[in-house]
């Protein structure tokens, strides 16, 4: 499945947006202007969704803090949160379904989240409508989706299986070099890669080398003198790794294991297994981390690439600050989505139709489109 259009409601930095999404969305803005918050959107909808439990209550108080960390701080009168989604079968058709979700504090008592809305729509058929004649008997039932109850969500239990199969991943190297020895409590979800090999242990031993093959071809070409990529478990405990072999002046140089691989070297190749991985919405911020500026400049590429090779689909959701990335002509301009900060928040809009036809004329999306997000004044930032 594919989202086709998000409209927001009193979500963080957002006071209202109604904007459509791409197979490849790419969000551009100045630091704090709401990307991250824009991505977590779709994390939230998994965490209401997905089959751990928790709901609701658990992704707006436990994940986030509560509702007031949440809620626009521009929300006076209005304090309803409220998410709305399209979703198409396939990249590129019309939306089949609609999923709607209001919520805001119960304003007495526990200070609970209450349901105010719940809607699913298919193929323009209403087939859910809260609150309903059973919720006006026993209000308690607002504290709960039907999207996060398995007995109540048969209906649209393809769109609650999407949304909870979200993938968030902004690898940090040091934790996957040394998961080991750093130990500890891990984030659910794993956001930033502390235990990306057992990921990729997790896999049937056919399909990860097949997914392992294509990675090893990109870092052929990527990383200077890379020859070969495998993944293979420690003799003694067991625990997954990956070895690279390098050119060598021997005939067969030494396999080095991740701890040894260069930060870049990591993220990309994370980057390159979770677009083998699922058919699910995929959430990237700022893969151009550590990555030379001549591989950043072909990520779109790649994107498109294992969109073709790979057995599955994945929308592909990515923030970014980075002008080589921007450069590249083969993204789609249209898909590419400014956050401009005001006074009453951050607007979130797709390029106009003047700076879509200078993108047409022959300049690149980065020419035309990252000046328009620069930070005002920060010509002064060298006087500080």
């Amino acid at each position: 499945m594919f989202i086709t259009r998000v409209k927001l409601k009193n979500w963080k930095n957002f006071r209202d947006a109604d904007i459509p999404l791409y197979p490849q969305t790419y969000l551009i803005g100045p630091n704090a202007s709401g990307k991250s918050n824009f991505l977590d959107v779709f994390r939230f909808l998994r965490d209401v969704a997905k089959p751990s439990g928790g709901g609701l209550q658990k992704a707006v108080t436990d994940d986030r803090g509560g509702i007031s960390k949440l809620r626009c701080l521009h929300a006076r009168n209005d304090t309803e949160v409220m998410i709305e989604v399209d979703l198409a079968e396939v990249a590129d058709a019309e939306p089949a379904w609609q999923y709607a979700l209001g919520f805001k504090a119960e304003g007495k008592g526990r200070q609970r989240i209450k349901l105010t809305k719940e809607i699913v729509s298919k193929n323009g058929a209403v087939i859910l409508s809260r609150p309903d004649k059973e919720d006006e008997l026993d209000p308690e039932r607002l504290t709960q989706t039907y999207l996060e109850q398995i007995s109540s969500n048969k209906g649209f239990r393809k769109v609650s299986e999407f949304f909870s199969a979200t993938t968030y991943l902004h690898l940090v190297p040091q934790l996957l070099k040394h998961s080991g020895r750093i130990g500890g409590n891990m984030l659910e979800n794993d956001p930033f890669g502390q235990k990306f090999l057992e990921r990729i242990a997790s896999v049937n031993e056919r399909t990860r080398n097949s997914r392992l093959k294509h990675i090893q071809a990109a870092l052929k070409v990527a990383v200077p003198r890379f020859d070969e990529l495998r993944f293979k478990k420690d003799e003694f405990k067991g625990h997954p790794h990956l070895e690279a072999l390098y050119e060598h002046h021997r005939p067969r140089g030494a396999w080095q294991r991740e701890d040894q691989f260069s930060d870049g070297t990591l993220r990309l190749l994370a980057l390159l297994w979770m677009l083998f991985e699922g058919d699910s919405l995929l959430l990237l911020e700022e893969p151009e981390l550590s990555l030379n500026n001549a591989i950043v400049e072909r990520i779109p590429e790649l994107i498109q690439r294992i969109q073709r090779i790979s057995k599955y689909k994945r929308q592909v959701l990515i923030s970014t600050h980075s002008d080589a990335l921007l450069n590249n002509h083969g993204i789609d301009s249209r898909a590419i989505l400014l956050l401009e900060p005001g006074a009453e928040g951050t607007r979130i809009r797709p390029p106009d139709k003047e700076e879509l036809a200078v993108v047409d004329a022959g300049f690149s999306a980065a020419e035309v489109l990252l000046p328009k997000v620069r930070p005002q004044g920060i010509e002064q930032l060298s006087l500080f």
